[in-house]
């Protein structure tokens, strides 16, 4: 079952599970973009393949809104909007610690990937990578202090949320691959894309997608 938030002929906007990966990857795991391809080639009936453009990614075990393209226009465009800056997102993450500002603040670092350990490090070699973020709320998990916080995220590198918050102190709970000591299962990281906005391809609509609630 497939939670479709806008379609039309042009553009398909999903949610996410935790769980599924976005793209398939020669694992057992489901992916995004196989599902709604199967979900096209039924309700419109049609036959071989179904063209399915994938704009961006998330995580495995991270979950929200995605936009897929229909038509490789639609991508074309869409990938452009996403290098002018036009296509914004933003998360909510539950980190370990107490985060005190309550206006955004920037957090800017270089990171590189390393492929063996599907892991990225702060590295002065690495890509530029950019976030803002702010307290939410603090509460305790099993007695452990955590801070809900809200993230606008300003550049797409691997594991970027996960490894700046972790470098600064404050790892996702539970991400005990970014040096959390608590364990819960890895595919439930409390990390998700609540909100994206993009122009539409073809109309340049500005059009906004809000999972959150961030009361």
């Amino acid at each position: 079952m497939v939670d479709i938030l806008y379609e039309d002929n042009h553009i398909i906007v999903v949610i996410k599970p935790k769980g599924i990966l976005s793209q398939a990857d020669g694992s057992n795991h489901d992916d995004m973009l196989t599902i709604i391809k199967d979900y096209i080639k039924e309700k419109y009936n049609k036959p071989g393949n179904v063209y399915l453009g994938l704009v961006h990614r998330l995580d495995i075990n991270t979950s929200g809104v995605m936009v897929f393209a229909k038509t490789s226009k639609a991508a074309s465009r869409l990938n452009e909007s996403i290098k002018d800056h036009s296509f914004k997102k933003r998360y909510i993450a539950t980190v370990e610690g107490e985060i005190w500002n309550d206006d955004y603040l920037e957090l800017v670092n270089y990171l590189n990937k390393d492929e063996n350990l599907k892991k990225s490090f702060v590295s002065p070699n690495g890509k530029e990578a950019k976030l803002k973020y702010k307290r939410l709320k603090v509460y305790k998990i099993n007695d452990i202090t955590v801070s809900d916080v809200d993230i606008i995220l300003e550049t797409g590198r691997f594991h970027q949320i996960r490894c700046q918050m972790a470098n600064i102190g404050h790892p996702l709970y539970g991400d005990k691959k970014y040096g959390s000591k608590i364990e819960i299962n890895k595919e439930e990281l409390p990390l998700t894309a609540y909100y994206l906005e993009f122009p539409h391809p073809t109309t340049k609509e500005i059009l906004s997608f809000n999972i959150g609630d961030k009361s």
